[in-house]
C-alpha cells in the first residue's frame, strides 16, 4: 500500500453525475497535492451517474445502499486514510488554495479542531458570504459551512455524522456537538468554498422548509448545551468574541420557537434569515 496522503477529501455522489466531474475538476487545480478523493456512490440508479462513476479514474470509489448524506459522509471518511479530512458535495468547488490555507491555519493554531472559510456563492445568488464563529450564536443559528477541514481525531471523537438526519442539518447538529466537546474552529477569511445555491437543493427545497423540526431535534439530541443555565455559560465564556447577533435576538428566536407552532415558526424563520443574510452578502 502507498504511503497515506496528508489529505481525504470525501464526495457523497447520489445521482449527481452531472454535477461530479465539476467538483473533481476543483480538485485538480489544488496547490496543496498530497491528498485522496473518495467518492462515495449512495445507491445512485442514474445512468447517467452510473456511467460517470464506472469512469473515474485516480479516485477510490466507495458504494452503497441509499442511506443519504450523512451515512455516506460517514462512509467514506471511515475508508479514508489521511489525518485531515474534507467533506464536498457534488455540485459544489474548492477555489485553487483551499487545501492549502487552511492546513496552514491549522498549523497556526494547534488548538483548533477544524478550518472553515467565507462562502462563494454561486447559482441562483451570488456574492461572497461571510463565515465567523461564535459557540453560543451557533446553538441558534448555523454559522459554518458543511466544507471544513477537520482533524481526522475530530471527526472521531465527535462520533460522526447523525445518520438518522437525513432531512439536512446533519452538520450544523455535528458542530454543536462538537463545541459541546469543547472542539472548536479557525477562521481563513477568504471566500475559498464554492457553494452552489439552488431551489432544488436539500437546504432550500427541504431543510428550510423544516427548520423548527430540525432545530427540535438538534436540542433533542444535546440537551444538556440547550438548558437556561448552560446557555448563560456559554454565552459568558465567548461574549468577548465578534457575535454576529444580539444575545436578546437570539433568545427570543429560541423562545418563539418553543412558543409557536412549526409552520408559523419557519415563516417567521424564512422572513428573518432572508434579510439577514441579504444584509451579510458582499459583492465579488
Amino acid at each position: 500500500m502507498t504511503e497515506a496522503p496528508c489529505v481525504s477529501v470525501v464526495i457523497p455522489c447520489f445521482n449527481g453525475g452531472a454535477d461530479l466531474p465539476g467538483a473533481l475538476a476543483s480538485l485538480d487545480i489544488q496547490t496543496f497535492r498530497d491528498f485522496e478523493v473518495i467518492v462515495v456512490d449512495d445507491g445512485s440508479d442514474d445512468p447517467t451517474t452510473l456511467s460517470v462513476l464506472e469512469g473515474l479514474g485516480d479516485v477510490q470509489l466507495v458504494r452503497q445502499e441509499n442511506r443519504g448524506l450523512a451515512a455516506a459522509r460517514n462512509a467514506g471518511m471511515a475508508a479514508a486514510r489521511g489525518a485531515f479530512l474534507v467533506p464536498l458535495d457534488c455540485d459544489d468547488r474548492l477555489e485553487a488554495a483551499f487545501l492549502e490555507k487552511t492546513l496552514q491555519a491549522l498549523d497556526a493554531q494547534s488548538d483548533a479542531a477544524y478550518a472553515f472559510c467565507h462562502l462563494h456563492l454561486t447559482g441562483e445568488r451570488s456574492g461572497v458570504l461571510r463565515k465567523d464563529y461564535n459557540f453560543f450564536t451557533q446553538l441558534f443559528l448555523n454559522q459554518l459551512p458543511y466544507c471544513l477541514l477537520l482533524r481526522r481525531a475530530t471527526w472521531e471523537s465527535g462520533g460522526g455524522y447523525d445518520e438518522t438526519m437525513r432531512q439536512g442539518y446533519e452538520d450544523w447538529e455535528f458542530n454543536i456537538r462538537l463545541g459541546g466537546g469543547g472542539l472548536h474552529g479557525v477562521a481563513v477569511p477568504e471566500p475559498l468554498f464554492v457553494y452552489r445555491v439552488s431551489s432544488g437543493g436539500m437546504l432550500q427545497s427541504i431543510s428550510n422548509r423544516l427548520h423548527g423540526q430540525l432545530w427540535r431535534a438538534i436540542q433533542e439530541r444535546n440537551p444538556a448545551l440547550y438548558r437556561l443555565r448552560a446557555m448563560m455559560g456559554i454565552w459568558r465564556h465567548w461574549r468577548a468574541r465578534p457575535r454576529a447577533y444580539s444575545v436578546w435576538l437570539l433568545l427570543g428566536l429560541l423562545a418563539g420557537h418553543r412558543l409557536l407552532p412549526d409552520g408559523v415558526f419557519n415563516r417567521l424563520f424564512s422572513l428573518l434569515m432572508q434579510f439577514s443574510a441579504s444584509a451579510r452578502l458582499e459583492g465579488r
